[in-house]
Order: C-alpha cells, then structure tokens, then sequence
C-alpha cells in the first residue's frame, strides 16, 4: 500500500514545489539546527526532504532510537507503509491541505509557517506510537515554491493516546497562526460495503497477487476468486482492477 499512497502523494509535493528545479542544499545543517529549539518536546528525529524529488535526503541516527529503523532505510514509502492505515487518508488530506496552503501564500512568506500535525506510526517491532510532524520551509524558489523543508518527528505517546489528528500551521516573525484547520476530504476511508473474504482477495489484489495466486492462497477456485473480484467491482463502483487498487489505497478500504 505504501508504494501506491506514496504515487498519491508524490503528485501533491510536485505542486507544492511547482515542479521547480531544485539547486543544491547550499547552507550548513549546523545553522538550521537552531531551529529544533521551536520543535523539541520528547525523544524525536529530524530529516530533510525534497519536495519534488519526493526524497528523504537526510534523517538523523536517533530515528534509530525512537523507531528502530536504520536511516538508509528509512524513505517516503517506507514511513507512508508504516502509518496507521486509519490515519493515512488523514496524512494524504493534510499534505494536500499543506500544498493548497502554501500555493496561494505570496511568494517570500513559504518560510514564515510551521507545519503541524499528529498520526500514528508503527515501530520495527510492530508497536505504534503517535507522532507529532513538524515541518518548516528552508530552501524556496522565488516565485515561493517550497524546494527543501526541515521536519522534525517526536514521540508524543504520553501525550495525546487517542483522537483525531489535528492539522495546525503556525506563523513565524509575527504572521497569524491557524490551529485545528479544516482539511478538505480528498481520501477518506471506504464504508464497510466488503465481505471479510472480499477484503482478504482486494489485499492480495495491492500487493500483485493475480486470480491463480489468490486461489491457492485462499484455497478456493479460481472461478470462486474471480466472481468475488466482479462483485467487488460492482459494489465500489469502479471499472477495472487498476482503478480499484488505486482507490483502495488512497480511500484507506483496508
């Protein structure tokens, strides 16, 4: 699921970029460290990403510490796989909330917001802690497109245990702060409209599997594993297995 929600949300950073060539990190890291004094409030992590590029460039050893995960294998498809799959329709309409947020900014301003939202996340060792992304622009072209951000992941478990995430952006050098903001719904989870068996082919379906495959998997017939797929089809309302597994993703069915 990763790899597709990750297609999804590669299309939003390119607008936010605005598809920009984007020039070599010419600062020292050293500089903007400075910066972690406004995220700091537990154990946590930094990392800087390419918007465009869709790329984790950076990410410091203490994701290590707090995750479990080495940092050279620690990418976009690898974090968007490990959301909570309740909470990633939440990560894909608040980047998309982020990216119609910063498009209609005036160019100059794109480093004057602090991006904040929260979601779950699951550690090498299967537990999930909940998250705090802190994001700031710092590397912008000059028509205002975002090239660089630095974000910052802390552990805020002990915190907050249960609710829904909350997307804030908060303004820098005096510009106005907006908490709780309102995401416009573009992926949201499916209704229960599938059978357990239905949900079981449709996540053999993600992950490439074709009717024969799912047939021994499941131990039914072929014919079985096909009349399931029409059905599922008819009941999402979608026109191909393509379509579906896209949808799929990026509504968070599963």
């Amino acid at each position: 699921m990763g790899l597709i929600a990750f297609e999804e949300a590669q299309k939003i950073w390119k607008q936010i970029s605005k598809e920009t060539t984007v020039p070599d990190l010419k600062f020292e890291l050293e500089v903007h460290k400075k910066l972690l004094n406004i995220f700091q409030v537990g154990d946590y992590y930094y990392y800087i990403f390419n918007c465009l590029e869709a790329k984790i460039e950076y990410v410091h050893e203490n994701v290590t510490a707090l995750l479990g995960y080495h940092p050279e294998d620690f990418n976009v498809p690898h974090i968007l796989d490990n959301i909570h799959p309740d909470d990633l329709p939440w990560f894909l309409n608040f980047e998309n909330a982020v990216t119609e947020f910063f498009l209609k900014l005036p160019p100059g301003k794109s480093m004057k917001y602090k991006v904040r939202y929260d979601y779950r996340i699951k550690k090498a060792n299967g537990q999930y802690i909940r998250i705090l992304q802190q994001v700031v622009t710092i590397q912008a072209d000059e028509a205002g497109g975002v090239l660089r951000t630095l974000g910052v992941h802390t552990d805020i478990s002990h915190l907050k245990k249960e609710g829904k995430p909350v997307l804030s952006f908060i303004g820098l050098d005096g510009e106005p702060s907006y908490i709780d903001v309102n995401a416009k719904v573009v992926f949201s989870p499916q209704k229960e409209v599938l059978s357990k068996r239905e949900k079981e082919i449709l996540s053999l379906l993600i992950s490439g599997n074709h009717s024969l495959e799912i047939s021994d998997k499941l131990y039914i017939s072929q014919h079985t594993v096909n009349t399931h797929r029409r059905n599922i089809l008819a009941k999402t309302g979608v026109a191909s297995t393509s379509e579906l597994v896209a949808r799929a993703v990026r509504e968070g069915w599963l």
